[in-house]
């Protein structure tokens, strides 16, 4: 299990979303102009990000906690949002080897010492008729990784109710695309059976709450 792991985030296990009774607007439909954004504080002790790392004969899992965040909701509705992840404190579950998560740290994946932190900031959410999973939008925005911002797009269970605004989801995030080539297919020098899929998913579940001062 030598140097295995990759890139950032996504956890083993996808948790589930607190229950919302409120419906979402019509898929596709815009929210009115005339509701005035609010918003809600990301809540770190209840939030998580996890990330799964897959590789020939194998994988790893672990978090990466988030440190900070803000979601804006106009009426029922997540329409935007800015979270920061502390990829410094990145987490492996299922392996106490200081070898490896010195190794995840370093150059080769997500150079922590000159990187701690990667943010995440949605462009755009787009509600959509539920899925077998329960998603019922699709969030797209740029992801900073390493210094480099890339957009990616992935399905997600949203809602709001009673000043609590959550999501959660999995995203597919090709690492190669943020520099992070370790092992990778694409390169010449990788060995058959050493190969790190390029593609790493993140698991999240980010809950927010509206300032009651507000």
């Amino acid at each position: 299990m030598k140097n295995l792991v990759l890139p950032l985030l996504t956890a083993a296990a996808l948790l589930t979303l607190p229950s919302f009774t409120t419906p979402l607007a019509p898929a596709g439909s815009a929210v009115s102009r005339k509701d005035a954004a609010e918003t809600y504080a990301a809540q770190p002790q209840l939030s998580t990000l996890g990330w799964v790392a897959k590789k020939v004969g194998g994988q790893h899992n672990g978090a990466v906690p988030l440190k900070e965040g803000a979601v804006q909701v106009k009426g029922k509705q997540i329409v935007g949002g800015t979270f920061t992840f502390d990829v410094a404190g990145l987490t492996v579950a299922d392996s106490q080897s200081p070898r490896l998560l010195a190794h995840l740290k370093s150059d080769d994946f997500f150079s922590t010492e000159k990187n701690p932190t990667a943010t995440f900031v949605i462009t755009s959410l787009k509600t959509t008729k539920p899925d077998a999973a329960g998603n019922n939008a699709e969030v797209t925005g740029n992801l900073t990784i390493k210094g480099i911002t890339q957009a990616i797009s992935f399905p997600a269970k949203v809602g709001v109710k009673d000043g609590v605004a959550a999501a959660s989801g999995t995203a597919t995030v090709d690492r190669t695309k943020f520099d992070i080539k370790f092992r990778s297919k694409s390169l010449l020098d990788t060995a058959a059976d050493k190969v790190i899929d390029d593609n790493f998913t993140l698991n999240f579940n980010v809950v927010a709450k509206k300032d009651a001062r507000s």
